[in-house]
């Protein structure tokens, strides 16, 4: 069964089967709303859909537009295969995480944009792991000497030397001004429908953390032990969103769409097999030349006075990942093409520029 043509750039690439929300064109569209609901063993949310606060707008404040317009335009142009689609498919309709492998820079972490742009999901929400990342990092964080200090003046009393008696008294600060959710705790809120959470390099992560994240990714929701201890009752925090907030109710967080968590790994790990059994998998492989070139064409547009030098490079970037065993990332491309459109190209030292600089392989000391 199937829906037609899909169309990118004003071309068919391919066709659309019915079950597909995602499907890879760019193009955004309200397709998210066709979402079955979740399998019973998955279903999370039991309150009123219509009460669900709706995800913050994609297109960022003024002040940030400039260095986040690149993010979106390099979603818009992602180039999705059927695999690809396939698998984010299956992720969106069984509510599990989505792990991505792959070498450094065939688009893993794009993936999760170009979704979110699709989808119209809103911004992605991003945690960047290190070896010292840990649970609590993603889900929340609260700044316990802050609100001291800030009680303390408040009360006329320093937590240093001396005194403070020009200070008003009042009562202690609402513990919401010093609690944040993270990323993962932000996209756990019980938002009208799934937000894109990208958990970037999770192979950087300590041993622990992939055995910590599955009661969370299987229960949905997390406990605040700062706000439970106060009772019942809603409180205000502040979420990973900038200038957003959000109520919590005794101090619980719980999902009512299990988000779309995208994990990305460049594969220099094995991971629990509890953990993979609750992730769908997806491997994704350099692209080959007719992507290549889309890819380009959707970044820098097409005939241009220099197609023979993109000709060449394509060729030569695909050559040296296949035959050299190089590990080149595609933004080395796009930005070798750009300097060889701005001239680069045009000289022997330039060419000699373009392969020994920006081709210069990722493996290569």
């Amino acid at each position: 069964m199937s829906n037609g043509p899909i169309e990118a750039n004003g071309e068919v690439v391919g066709v659309a089967e019915d079950w597909w929300i995602y499907r890879g064109t760019g193009v955004p569209h309200s397709r998210i709303s066709n979402l079955p609901e979740a399998p019973p063993w998955r279903s999370f949310g039991a309150d009123d859909p219509a009460g669900r606060p709706a995800p913050p707008p994609a297109e960022p404040s003024a002040d940030r537009r400039a260095r986040r317009l690149g993010r979106v335009r390099q979603a818009a142009a992602y180039q999705a295969d059927k695999k690809e689609i396939q698998l984010v498919n299956m992720a969106l309709h069984l509510r599990r995480p989505l792990l991505i492998t792959g070498k450094p820079g065939v688009g893993k972490s794009t993936l999760a944009y170009a979704v979110a742009h699709e989808l119209g999901l809103g911004p992605v929400l991003r945690w960047p792991i290190s070896s010292r990342s840990t649970l609590r990092d993603g889900l929340y964080a609260y700044d316990a000497i802050g609100r001291l200090h800030d009680a303390g003046i408040r009360a006329g009393v320093t937590p240093y030397n001396g005194s403070v008696s020009s200070v008003e008294r009042g009562e202690a600060p609402a513990i919401g001004h010093y609690l944040r959710l993270g990323p993962l705790g932000t996209a756990l809120l019980p938002w009208s429908c799934p937000r894109v959470l990208l958990i970037d390099e999770i192979d950087k992560c300590d041993i622990d953390l992939p055995n910590d994240l599955l009661n969370v990714f299987e229960e949905g929701e997390f406990d605040i032990p700062e706000l439970s201890r106060l009772g019942p009752g809603d409180q205000e925090v502040m979420t990973a969103d900038s200038e957003r907030t959000a109520i919590v109710s005794g101090g619980v967080v719980r999902c009512a769409e299990f988000p779309l968590v995208v994990l990305t790994s460049n594969a220099e790990r094995e991971f629990p097999p509890a953990f993979l059994r609750r992730c769908v998998r997806l491997d994704i492989q350099p692209p080959d030349e007719k992507r290549l070139a889309a890819m380009v064409a959707a970044h820098l547009g097409g005939g241009t006075e220099t197609e023979a030098a993109r000709t060449v490079l394509i060729s030569e970037f695909l050559r040296r990942q296949r035959e050299d065993g190089a590990e080149l990332a595609n933004d080395q491309l796009l930005n070798a093409l750009l300097m060889a459109e701005r001239g680069l190209w045009d000289s022997d030292l330039g060419r000699s520029a373009i392969r020994d600089v920006l081709l210069r392989p990722l493996n290569e000391g």
